[in-house]
């Protein structure tokens, strides 16, 4: 005779709900007409993520320009497994490739934070500090070290220049 017990705490965490996990993947965005796209299509695209992060408590942060990306994803092991999978299977247009993958005590984002990287001299100071590849913007050409101290420069102001970041 079997006993069953209701143990909520491991009934709840046998697919490790209770394992945080920030993954961090970089993408070129090849997307249907991408020379002619005026940011429609990628906007419309951001705002889906961003609802489908709030609702699935992923907390992000995303660097953007005209054809790359480079984002840190946070939350529990099966939802950013479940992030993965659909990044491959419905997201090839970004050509993602998986910088780094690590479980974590602490979220280090608040909510979905996005920096679009423009011409300004700050972005460029930025990308200056972090590549050693020269002064394009091409994640490919960095390490996981250089992309992970980029991310970190470009956010690490998100509380003293808001404007810097768009909070969605």
């Amino acid at each position: 005779m079997q006993t069953i017990t209701n143990d909520n705490s491991e009934s709840n965490n046998v697919e490790g709900e209770h394992i945080l996990v920030s993954l961090t993947y970089i993408g070129k965005y090849i997307g249907k007409n991408s020379e002619k796209n005026n940011g429609v299509e990628l906007t419309r695209i951001l705002e889906q993520w961003r609802r489908n992060n709030e609702k699935s408590d992923i907390t992000s942060a995303l660097i953007i320009n005209d054809h790359y990306v480079i984002q840190n994803i946070e939350g529990s092991r099966p939802i950013i497994n479940e992030v993965l999978g659909t990044l491959i299977n419905e997201y090839s247009y970004f050509l993602p490739h998986v910088i780094d993958v690590e479980e974590i005590e602490v979220r280090k984002w608040d909510g979905f934070l996005i920096k679009y990287l423009t011409s300004s001299a700050q972005d460029e100071e930025y990308t200056l500090k972090s590549l050693s590849a020269g002064a394009d913007f091409n994640p490919y050409l960095m390490k996981k070290n250089q992309i992970t101290s980029f991310m970190e420069a470009i956010f690490e102001e998100r509380d003293s220049q808001s404007d810097e970041v768009s909070y969605f």
